[in-house]
C-alpha cells in the first residue's frame, strides 16, 4: 500500500483512541475475521454483540469457544445472568472501561459484532431518556405475553409512529423501551434521539463492513443453525427453561432461543422450528445489512480484509 501523504492521514488525524470495528451479518464470519486481525496487530477483542452478554446462552449466541479464540483476549462476553437487564448505555458505560485497559497495555482494540446499537452508542453516545420502570415493564412484558408482540407493536405505531417505522415489531425490546419512554415522561423517543442526533464521539473508528453475496450468506446462516441444532440447542433452552428463565426475557426472544421455546413449550415440530430459525435469521441478517448502510462503513469481501493491503491500512490508521 501506498502509505500516503500527509493529506491522506488527516483523515485519521486524532486525538481520540483509536478502534477497528469489524461489523456485518449474522454468520459473515466476523468472529473469525477478529481473531485473524487481533493475531496480526497485537490486539485484544470487545465483542459487540447484544446476545453473548449472557451468561449460559452459549449455542445460540455462537459465543466463541477457547479454540475459536485462539489465545486472543475477548470481553463484554458472559456479563450477567438471563434474568438481568442490559442496556446499550449499560454497553457503551463498561465498554469504555474495557478500552483503557487494553490501551494501558499497549494493545489495539478490534470492536467486533453486529449489534449496531452497540457500536453506535459506544462511537457516537446515546440521547438522554428516562430511567426504566420496573413495574411499567413487567405490565408491557405481561401484555406481550397475553397479545403479542404485533398487537405491542400496533400501540407503537399510535403513540410515535416514527419510532415504529425504524422498529420491526419483533424486536420486542427496543418496542417496549419505545412505549415506557413515552408512557413515563410523555414525550416520544423519536424526539429524543431528534435532539440529540447521535453527535457525540469519543472514539476514532475504522469500521470495516463484510460484504458477502447474498446466496453465499444464506448459505452460511442455514449450515450454522444446522450445527446449533446438531451441537444441541434444544438441551441448551430446556435448561434454560428449567433454571426458570422465562420465555419473555430478554435473550430469549432472540432468534434460535425464541423459536426453541415455541418448540418446547407450544409443541412446534423440530424441522418446522429448524425452519423458522433459519428464515428469522435470513430476516435478521436483512436488518443488519439495513443498519449497518447507513453509518459510515467501508464494505469489502472478506478476502480483501485479509490481505496484506488491508492491514498495511489499519497499520497506518493505529499510527
Amino acid at each position: 500500500m501506498d502509505r500516503g501523504t500527509k493529506a491522506d492521514k488527516s483523515q485519521f488525524s486524532s486525538h481520540k483512541p483509536k478502534i477497528i470495528a469489524i461489523v456485518g451479518p449474522t454468520a459473515s464470519g466476523k468472529s473469525s475475521l477478529a481473531v485473524e486481525l487481533a493475531l496480526k496487530i497485537d490486539g485484544e477483542i470487545i465483542s459487540a454483540d447484544s446476545m453473548q452478554v449472557y451468561k449460559s446462552f452459549n449455542i445460540g449466541t455462537a459465543k466463541p469457544d477457547i479454540g475459536m479464540m485462539q489465545g486472543v483476549t475477548h470481553h463484554m462476553i458472559d456479563l450477567v445472568n438471563g434474568d438481568e437487564n442490559f442496556t446499550a448505555s449499560d454497553f457503551r458505560e463498561r465498554a469504555a472501561g474495557v478500552i483503557e485497559e487494553i490501551r494501558g497495555r499497549n494493545k489495539n482494540i478490534i470492536l467486533a459484532g453486529g449489534t449496531g446499537l452497540y457500536i453506535k452508542a459506544l462511537a457516537k453516545g446515546l440521547c438522554p431518556t428516562p430511567a426504566g420502570d420496573k413495574d411499567l415493564r413487567k405490565e408491557l412484558n405481561r401484555e406481550l405475553e397475553e397479545k403479542g408482540a404485533v398487537h405491542l407493536h400496533n400501540r407503537l405505531k399510535k403513540i410515535d409512529p416514527v419510532a415504529a417505522s425504524g422498529i420491526h415489531c419483533n424486536n420486542v425490546v427496543r418496542v417496549i423501551r419505545a412505549l415506557e419512554v413515552a408512557i413515563i415522561s410523555e414525550k416520544k423517543i423519536s424526539d429524543y434521539h431528534s435532539e440529540h442526533k447521535f453527535a457525540k464521539s469519543d472514539y476514532d473508528l475504522l469500521m470495516l463492513g463484510i460484504d458477502i453475496e447474498r446466496t453465499d450468506l444464506y448459505k452460511r446462516i442455514e449450515e450454522r443453525v444446522d450445527d446449533m441444532i446438531a451441537n444441541g440447542l434444544k438441551k441448551e433452552v430446556e435448561a434454560l427453561l428449567a433454571r426458570g428463565f422465562g420465555r419473555t426475557l430478554k435473550p430469549m426472544q432472540a432468534v434460535g432461543y425464541k423459536e426453541m421455546c415455541d418448540h418446547i413449550l407450544d409443541g412446534i415440530s423440530l424441522d418446522a422450528t429448524i425452519e423458522l430459525i433459519k428464515r428469522n435469521s435470513r430476516r435478521y441478517a436483512k436488518r443488519q445489512l439495513t443498519w449497518f448502510r447507513k453509518e459510515d462503513v467501508e464494505w469489502m469481501p472478506i478476502e480483501e480484509l485479509r490481505s496484506k493491503a488491508m492491514i498495511d491500512k489499519i497499520t497506518y490508521f493505529l499510527y
